[in-house]
């Protein structure tokens, strides 16, 4: 048997024999100890590139206590997106993460599911839950287009990294269209360049500043574009909803495992779950 095939059936059969109790570690905590990190609610993996530090610090950020962020980071090459949903790499990432027993895993790469299409991305999401042993696995793409119908949202302007290229952003506009969307804009931020840590300064004056009236929503595509720190300001200033990537994947993430109410900030998506 191979050892992928091993890992799988033998993650499967112990969690059939594990005695079905509540966690340790759901206790309460005592009033004079501060908080640690612990996952008592969820542990949620996360699937990132190797040189990207934005997806995780970015869901810690967002998490509620009791949430922890489990990340693995995976290899892939430059410049091609589809590489990052082949295997071995990210086959190999999923693995890693299921020894920490996540609840959900967040797949931290937006433009793969541009170059997938939709089909390609439930054949890998299908892969990725048979290597994880049936953990749910959520795309961002997936999870961004659930969040648009949540904030009743049906044109959107797109507001692509720098490092996007241009085959890469129509394609970003073309899958979002063959989700139902009308494309209001789509553009990367400018000047282009090589991937980077762009300040949300740039990101927030961008995003205000070009969006169209007849947009009802933005969408902030890019799991390496940091922004979730200038939704709420966004939000006041262009008065709609304002969505990243990182925030649609987690979200989506929190409502798989039944805490998306708990996040009070991060935007009116979150504010929707609570109704």
């Amino acid at each position: 048997m191979k050892r992928r095939q091993f890992f799988s059936v033998t993650a499967v059969g112990a969690a059939t024999l594990l005695p079905s109790r509540p966690s340790p570690l759901a206790a309460a905590p005592h009033p004079a100890w501060q908080r640690d990190g612990v996952g008592s609610i969820a542990r949620i993996g996360l699937l990132t590139p190797a040189f990207d530090p934005v997806p995780e610090s970015e869901a810690w950020a967002m998490a509620p206590q009791g949430v922890s962020i489990h990340a693995s980071r995976m290899r892939w090459q430059r410049g091609d997106p589809r590489s990052s949903a082949e295997s071995p790499h990210v086959d190999s990432a999923v693995e890693l993460l299921t020894y920490v027993k996540p609840r959900a895993i967040m797949y931290g790469f937006m433009s793969s599911s541009y170059v997938l299409g939709a089909a390609g991305d439930e054949a890998l999401r299908s892969r990725l839950e048979r290597v994880a042993a049936g953990v749910p696995v959520i795309l961002a793409a997936e999870a961004s287009s659930a969040a648009l119908r949540v904030v009743n949202a049906r044109r959107v302007a797109i507001v692509h990294p720098p490092w996007f290229s241009d085959d890469v952003n129509e394609k970003g506009r073309a899958y979002f269209e063959s989700q139902g969307f009308a494309v209001a804009s789509c553009a990367q931020l400018v000047p282009r360049r090589d991937f980077e840590e762009v300040p949300p300064a740039e990101v927030y004056e961008r995003v205000a500043t070009t969006v169209p009236k007849e947009a009802e929503a933005v969408l902030i595509a890019g799991n390496g574009l940091r922004a979730v720190g200038v939704i709420q300001a966004l939000e006041e200033r262009l008065r709609r909803p304002v969505l990243t990537a990182n925030q649609v994947t987690f979200w989506a993430a929190l409502k798989t495992v039944g805490s998306a109410s708990q996040v009070t900030q991060f935007g009116r998506l979150f504010k929707a779950a609570q109704r």
